[in-house]
């Protein structure tokens, strides 16, 4: 496969990943907005999917919920808006359409026009954003269905769910380290701590918590539940296989060297998060694993676009 083909599905990939990331975050994020609406700020979004906002523009549109659900979903100038995000994606997708099956590139092709124009925007700017969000998370779960059941398991979908996972683990490495912070102010002033339950929300993971450990919402429990749980396909240990697994299964289409070094990098993330001790109660101790594990998941993408997409 041409490395310029195999950049384009594997960014077509990141990019759909981290629509459906960073919609059930804001989809979260509104609905403890409504549960707290006099104590409520969405400012630690903005600096993640606002764009380039100075603080004092953050200041301005942090209570003003329609403004920034329109900064953050729809908006066609802010480039970490989830729509610049499908826009991206398409893109990406029609660049490559002998490489993806049909129905891939028209459920990619029918989530653009649905955050582009229509009902969808509509609703979610002057209705009920909860419902609207959810129709356009729908749509990125039919990509991702389409994905599973159409396309043939090649190097296009190697590459694909090379993009899947890396951007996965950045997406939760990035959300735990955003949501911690109040967390870590919840447990010095109370025993409930509801960030623990918007946490793992964010992260689609309250229904198989809740079956692991009974209810329990311990701080410790959830932290171990994210970063080390197997069977919890967001946690960072199960990001990492996979995205291991994946790799592997290209090693015959790869140059020596090349593989060596990427088998190496994700080997070494891999066991950097496999054998950590980081503690809950720790929140400086745990701040500085999640930034150094960003750092070599950001490396490893560095490391595949240099050896395998023909990048300088």
């Amino acid at each position: 496969m041409l490395s310029r083909v195999a950049d384009t599905i594997y960014w077509m990939a990141r990019y759909m990943e981290r629509t459906q990331a960073m919609l059930q975050v804001i989809r979260i994020h509104y609905q403890v907005s409504q549960d707290n609406p006099g104590d409520f700020s969405w400012r630690s979004l903005l600096y993640s999917y606002g764009g380039k906002l100075t603080l004092e523009e953050i200041a301005a549109l942090e209570q003003d919920t329609p403004r920034v659900l329109e900064r953050m979903i729809l908006n066609k100038t802010n480039p970490t808006s989830a729509y610049c995000n499908v826009l991206q994606a398409r893109e990406n997708a029609r660049a490559v359409q002998d490489h993806v099956t049909q129905e891939v590139w028209q459920g990619l092709n029918r989530f653009y026009h649905a955050i582009r124009e229509g009902e969808i925007p509509q609703q979610i700017l002057y209705g009920d954003p909860i419902s609207g969000i959810d129709a356009l998370m729908g749509h990125g779960l039919m990509f991702i269905g389409a994905v599973q059941n159409t396309m043939p398991r090649d190097e296009s979908y190697g590459y694909l769910n090379l993009g899947k996972m890396l951007e996965r683990a950045l997406q939760t490495t990035d959300i735990l380290r955003l949501q911690w912070v109040s967390v870590a102010a919840q447990m010095q002033k109370q025993d409930e701590i509801p960030q623990l339950r918007y946490l793992l929300h964010s992260l689609s993971g309250q229904e198989l918590y809740l079956r692991t450990y009974r209810g329990n919402f311990n701080p410790d429990s959830v932290l171990r539940f994210v970063l080390h749980n197997s069977y919890f396909t967001h946690s960072l240990d199960s990001c990492l296989n996979r995205l291991n697994w994946n790799f592997e299964r290209l090693k015959g289409d790869s140059k020596p060297e090349s593989h060596e070094n990427l088998e190496f990098l994700i080997g070494q993330l891999a066991n950097h998060v496999k054998y950590s001790t980081v503690s809950a109660g720790d929140p400086a101790q745990l701040n500085d694993f999640l930034l150094r594990t960003r750092k070599e998941l950001l490396d490893i993408a560095v490391a595949l676009g240099k050896n395998y997409f023909g990048r300088s």
